[in-house]
């Protein structure tokens, strides 16, 4: 609970009546922070009792997960929501108390969009912005559109490589395509997480 406190005026004894002096200033209590303001958009990523990331919730569902006992802050901004009997550090990251069971998800699949967070925005072949994907092995020569086989690109280099084959023109990947861990265990959300998430969330 928290109590507020006061302080008696320069010049009174103690317990005496808080009377100014005639002529000495006012003094004022000490300014109370503001409350911090719950955006609609703010969110906090929540873990299962076995650390393991389980979803992502809104800030106010965070909030109440932990004034409930139902979840213990691991990450905070470092601001804090003062309500009437006490003051919750705002969540970044929360753990569940106790474990609950998670269907398997299905897979997340490789759109341009889940592409492009895969490779940081970054062209597979010249490192560059990317801003559209590529087919490895062109779709028109049988490859398959699956996360081993789709890159980031660069609209120049998309259009250089055409529907040839890396070999075909002396190309090679700094790396081999593949799913990421997010798009079978948690969803395409991770890849735009807070930083204070990094620590939780599998890359």
């Amino acid at each position: 609970m928290l109590i507020e406190t006061s302080t008696p005026v320069a010049g009174n004894a103690p317990g005496a009546p808080g009377r100014a002096r005639a002529g000495a200033p006012a003094v004022a209590p000490p300014a109370r922070p503001p409350a911090p303001v719950l955006s609609s958009g703010a969110r906090s990523l929540l873990l299962n009792a076995s650390m393991e990331p389980l979803c992502i919730v809104s800030l106010r569902r965070a909030v109440l997960l932990v004034m409930s006992g139902k979840a213990t802050v691991l990450e905070t901004d470092g601001r804090l929501l003062h309500s009437e009997h006490a003051a919750v550090p705002l969540p970044v990251v929360l753990c569940l108390t106790r474990y609950v069971h998670v269907p398997v998800r299905r897979p997340v699949p490789p759109t341009r969009r889940t592409v492009l967070q895969r490779d940081s925005h970054r062209c597979a072949y010249c490192g560059g912005g990317a801003d559209t994907v590529d087919h490895v092995h062109p779709r028109s020569r049988g490859g398959r559109h699956e996360w081993t086989n789709v890159v980031a690109a660069c609209v120049r280099c998309n259009h250089r490589k055409a529907d040839r084959l890396l070999h075909e023109i002396g190309w090679e990947l700094p790396f081999a395509p593949r799913a990421p861990r997010w798009s079978v265990s948690f969803g395409t959300a991770a890849a735009r997480s807070d930083p204070l998430w990094a620590a939780y969330v599998p890359a």
